[in-house]
């Protein structure tokens, strides 16, 4: 059952994984794949996944069989999504600059998008063609050429259908850290990539962290947390369902409820119990719920946007009256993706609304961001001095040279003169 504390006893730690080091294994997984290509991934690929493949890559046939599978009806609902996905996110492009302070000077900075970027879609114990969309379409509107997905080869059709209403280029058959060094070093079938983005277990988390640097990643996700603060005014089988939402995704997913009412506090504890036991997934649910669940009881919301700052959750409910006061006076400075109102359940992003469900967790929304659009694109900065603009500034570059002691920076300026 779900523990209920005052304010005044709780101290937050962000949870993180109590797994064995697996990077040892998975730097020899790199390795082959690196030296091997496509064997070493098929390798793989039947050892973890029990799968023998001809070839990695999804063919046309397998596409057009599974959007038959799908139906008309969820590629319908595939395409809504997609569209409020496109819509919101083609807000966040940029524009490179230019401008000229000084006779003879001109300065500039150029959006440049990534050519190539590999997704990587979990096939585990649960489909996510969610994260296909929320993956694929920042990558597309930022114009990126090549966009490929990685997921394990017992593919569900849905992923499939995903991938071809975001407009992926091409599908492979791999997973863990076998797909992650594929795409970041290139094989026969798989073209090296400049980003991978997209969740995964412990393997895939450890692989992105080791290609770092020859390729360029998103983040190294935690597990799923909610934080939903509410009055007495809410309906208490609301605030459950929300944070059994969030629980049936993994063991360790945390939900958190801060409110100023022990009554309703007790009936939410209350519909947790009633609502849990409908579940399909109600066995990682109770584990979450029992382990991580807390609904914390304060004074005022002054109280509880304090403590919602301290643990910068990846997703925040503010499930209060005037919940726009509270965003737009600056009060909320630490969350992934806000959801305002009693009527916006943080469901509606994992899939719908727009707004990116990829989210900084385990207190890291502190400094970073969700993905969007930004991240699949690359700054680039140029300057053009005339003759007579450089010498300008010549005399001050070569002292600024000289301090560092760096004679060779200052000469190839004054040679200029």
């Amino acid at each position: 059952m779900i523990k209920i504390i005052e304010a005044k006893n709780f101290s937050y730690t962000h949870i993180k994984e109590n797994a064995p080091d697996v990077s040892a294994a998975v730097r020899e997984i790199i390795e082959d794949v690196k030296n091997n290509g496509d064997k070493a991934v098929k390798k793989y690929e039947k050892k973890f996944d029990g799968v023998e493949l001809d070839s990695l890559e999804v063919s046309q046939a397998e596409k057009d069989e599974a959007l038959k599978a799908v139906g008309n009806d969820f590629i319908k609902i595939l395409e809504r999504a997609a569209k409020n996905i496109h819509d919101f996110h083609s807000r966040q492009v940029r524009s490179g600059f230019a401008f000229s302070n000084k006779d003879g000077v001109i300065l500039g900075q150029r959006i440049i998008p990534l050519e190539r970027v590999g997704l990587y879609i979990p096939g585990g114990t649960a489909s996510y063609p969610s994260s296909v969309l929320m993956n694929a379409i920042p990558a597309k509107i930022a114009g990126c050429k090549e966009i490929f997905i990685a997921t394990p080869p017992k593919i569900k059709n849905e992923i499939i259908a995903a991938a071809e209403v975001a407009g992926a280029n091409k599908i492979f058959k791999m997973g863990g850290a076998q797909a992650v060094a594929a795409f970041a070093y290139g094989t026969e079938s798989v073209p090296r990539v400049d980003k991978i983005s997209g969740p995964g277990n412990i393997f895939v988390a450890e692989a992105k962290r080791q290609v770092f640097g020859q390729v360029s990643i998103d983040m190294i996700a935690g597990p799923s947390e909610i934080l939903i603060i509410a009055d007495e005014n809410n309906n208490p089988a609301y605030i459950a369902a929300d944070m059994l939402a969030q629980a049936e995704h993994d063991k360790l997913a945390s939900a958190i409820l801060i409110t100023n009412s022990k009554n309703f506090a007790e009936s939410v504890s209350n519909e947790i119990e009633a609502q849990i036991k409908n579940l399909i997934r109600h066995d990682i649910a109770r584990a979450s719920i029992d382990t991580n669940g807390k609904i914390i009881l304060i004074n005022n919301l002054e109280e509880a946007i304090k403590i919602s700052n301290e643990i910068a959750p990846e997703h925040l409910e503010l499930c209060i009256e005037n919940p726009f006061e509270w965003l737009t006076e600056g009060k909320i400075k630490n969350a992934g993706s806000v959801f305002l109102g009693r009527h916006s359940p943080e469901a509606l992003g994992d899939y719908y609304a727009g707004p990116n469900h990829t989210l900084p967790t385990m207190g890291t929304a502190r400094f970073s961001s969700p993905l969007s659009v930004d991240d699949f694109v690359k700054k680039s900065q140029y300057i053009f001095y005339t003759q007579d603009a450089l010498k300008k500034v010549s005399d001050d570059i070569a002292k600024f040279a000289g301090s560092e002691g760096l004679t060779g920076h200052a000469n190839s300026v004054i040679i200029r003169k």
